[in-house]
């Protein structure tokens, strides 16, 4: 009697091993996304002058108009380490928002944006430039661009803002937004001639000295968000 009890106790040890094993891991819970839509104030503010960014800072200095979306991860206007878009190209070197609209509001037929907003330029520093976008469950994220100009192909912004924090919408954000270098051009000073870069480079964070103060790269603007209310 006593083989067998110890070979019946083996065969349920070896069938509770092998149940354990095979258990399926618990799935993972998608974060809680909050009621929407909702609509946010965008404010960009320049923080870039002769003082804070002094070598050979240009004459006429500003900001083209600002130009961004709303939209889920499956789109953005720019991202470091990815060859700018035609849009994107043509918004760093001569501020135009033709054809980003374009590629925004194809993302927008795709079902990956929800809205695109836009502003006009600022040239007063004491100004800011302001727009509004709607956001929802299904698209929180807020990408924005605009032009430094003069320059070769320098923009700022912000790439896949989140508004959405703890299943509820946040009330206001600042976000600093730096200088970057598209890819398309190889001009290497505020007034440098056109000198179109092909095949185009990938996006980067301008590290220039025009953007270097005292070995620290200083932004150039911000950005907030502040949520309406009804």
């Amino acid at each position: 009697m006593r083989p067998m009890i110890a070979i019946a106790l083996l065969s349920v040890i070896a069938c509770g091993k092998g149940s354990s094993n095979s258990a399926a891991p618990p799935a993972a819970t998608k974060p809680a996304m909050p009621a929407g839509p909702v609509e946010y104030r965008v404010i960009v503010k320049s923080t870039w002058t002769k003082v804070s960014h002094p070598f050979e800072y240009p004459s006429g200095a500003h900001f083209s108009g600002m130009i961004g979306a709303s939209h889920n991860a499956k789109y953005s206007i720019f991202a470091i380490g990815r060859r700018p878009t035609p849009g994107l190209e043509r918004l760093s070197e001569e501020g135009k928002h033709s054809p980003l609209d374009t590629e925004i509001r194809t993302a927008i037929d795709q079902g990956n944006a929800l809205m695109l907003f836009e502003s006009g330029g600022l040239n007063n520093w004491r100004d800011s430039m302001v727009a509004t976008v709607r956001v929802d469950p299904a698209h929180p994220l807020v990408s924005v661009v605009n032009m430094i100009a003069p320059s070769p192909d320098w923009f700022t912004g912000a790439s896949d803002i989140n508004l959405a924090e703890n299943g509820a919408w946040i009330t206001r954000r600042t976000v600093a937004l730096y200088a970057y270098d598209s890819g398309g051009d190889d001009g290497t000073t505020y007034k440098a001639k056109d000198k179109d870069t092909n095949p185009k480079k990938a996006t980067t964070r301008a590290t220039n000295r025009h953007f270097v103060s005292h070995g620290r790269v200083k932004p150039v603007a911000t950005v907030t968000f502040v949520r309406k209310t009804s």
